[in-house]
């Protein structure tokens, strides 16, 4: 086999990778160097800024099969057939911690996944548990700040944690979740995804349905105790990422089984929870579990950093028969998640080989910009509408319109019968078995035993005991004795 040449980024052969020019053979450094110059100032530049949440992440190809008639429900092209397979790439990761963190840590899980549909692609940006802390988009950059490092003293403080908590009663649904059995979970493959908010579905004949999306892992769910995290953080930090690889290396190509919630749009007003509430879910017994089809995973990315940390992934890729819901969290997603990528990678993201289309044509007017590859012939026109037979409108909405009424303003979401705070979070707890609970509050007072304030400590306390009496008190009497030690 012969011997490859080594070339700069113009193409040129290197004569001499070892050597920098100098003057003379103990000289200074000549900046005539043009490889030299090259090689430092594109190390300089090979790093681009790390998401603010989901840094830490993993991610690996495979595909989606349908399994079961959906199509009373969804008009979208790729859920039309039974055994018809799209082409996925998916994206694991921790929510709060760095790109530096470790894997096994008690935090949310990412779960976002991109169908590279032939009508375009289709992303669906959800998180390994079903609720969400917050339910207004207003207040994520204030939850984020409270979870992150304190700008004075460089480290998640516990004051910071639980104080946004504190005054976020909505939050204790998820808390109990975090704080439970699931909240680190073995490995990637060992979890269940969710879409976490409510997505609207549109059939053929143009009738809407709301529906939650449900991933169930087929390796079964595997949790880690602190005490078994701690361990796993000390003998490999990046645990779960190893466990993803060489799964896919081996041929044990991880599965979930996608199942959806499905409610009729007329029901949804007269629900007794908000069903566009992501700090709530819908029980199974009002809207059982239907299945659609399996994901699986087969193919590891060739390159970290092209395939995984510049994967660009927004819930507001949507395709026919699939749109958006009032859930005002997703709301805010829909902007947000474009605007973090258009910031990272550039408004040409869409162009890098992980994020276009694989089946579907891109067609539009979009020009220029930094890094652009797509160009179109030089009779093409950038405005529209043209004379000369560019790309024209379809006028066929993705998803079926959504009536709305009253007046502009600053509005809290509209209560349901049985909505509050704290209830389900009480079912939750109440599910747990006596050993899941024993953990659940040993959790949640080791963390808030380390606040400074005794009033932070009791807005918690009052959260859990508005969810349950035996909860409240429970972790009241858990805190107290640390807090005495």
């Amino acid at each position: 086999m012969s011997q490859r040449v080594l070339t700069t980024e113009s193409g040129a052969p290197v004569a001499d990778n070892q050597n920098s020019a100098t003057a003379g053979a103990g000289g200074p450094v000549l900046i005539q160097d043009q490889h030299l110059l090259e090689k430092l100032a594109r190390f300089n530049r090979e790093r681009i800024p790390e998401r603010v949440v989901h840094a830490r992440g993993s991610g690996a190809y495979g595909y989606f099969e349908v399994t079961d008639d959906v199509t009373g429900f969804t008009r979208a092209d790729f859920l039309s057939e039974v055994g018809r397979r799209t082409e996925t790439f998916i994206r694991f990761s921790t929510v709060a911690d760095s790109l530096g963190g470790a894997d096994a840590v008690r935090d949310p899980r990412g779960f976002a996944l991109k169908f590279y549909t032939d009508e375009g692609n289709y992303d669906l940006v959800g998180n390994n548990t079903p609720v969400f802390f917050i339910k207004d988009p207003i207040k994520f950059p204030d939850f984020i700040h409270s979870q992150k490092r304190d700008p004075f003293t460089g480290r998640q403080e516990p004051d910071n944690v639980w104080d946004f908590w504190a005054n976020s009663p909505e939050s204790t649904h998820q808390i109990t979740w975090l704080m439970g059995d699931r909240g680190i979970p073995a490995s990637y493959r060992h979890m269940n995804g969710f879409g976490s908010h409510t997505y609207q579905w549109t059939n053929a004949e143009g009738e809407a349905f709301f529906v939650k999306y449900h991933f169930r892992t087929n390796q079964g769910v595997r949790s880690l105790s602190a005490e078994q995290a701690a361990e796993q953080v000390g003998k490999d930090a990046n645990s779960h990422q190893t466990d993803l690889l060489q799964a896919i290396e081996r041929g044990v190509n991880p599965s979930w089984t996608l199942h959806v919630q499905v409610m009729p749009a007329a029901e949804a007003a007269d629900y007794r929870f908000n069903p566009f509430d992501v700090t709530k879910v819908w029980p199974h017994a009002d809207y059982p579990l239907r299945r659609v089809g399996r994901l699986v995973l087969d193919r590891n990315p060739d390159n970290v950093f092209a395939e995984v940390e510049q994967a660009a992934f927004s819930p507001n890729n949507f395709v026919p028969g699939i749109g958006p819901s009032p859930d005002k969290m997703l709301q805010g997603r829909l902007f947000a998640y474009a605007d973090a990528q258009r910031y990272r990678l550039g408004i040409n993201h869409t162009q890098l080989p992980v994020n276009a289309p694989r089946t579907a044509t891109v067609d539009n007017y979009g020009r220029d910009g930094r890094h652009a590859t797509r160009y179109g012939s030089r009779q093409d026109k950038n405005y529209e509408p043209n004379s000369y037979a560019g790309p024209a409108q379809t006028g066929a909405a993705l998803a079926s319109p959504l009536a709305v009424h009253g007046w502009t303003g600053t509005h809290e979401a509209p209560a349901h019968t049985k909505d509050d705070d704290f209830f389900q979070a009480g079912e939750l707890y109440r599910l747990m078995s006596t050993e899941e609970k024993d953990r659940l509050v040993a959790n949640i007072a080791g963390g808030l035993s380390q606040v400074t304030r005794d009033d932070v400590i009791e807005k918690n306390l009052a959260h859990f005991h508005a969810a349950d009496a035996e909860y409240g008190k429970r972790v009241e009497e858990a805190v107290r004795a640390l807090r005495e030690d």
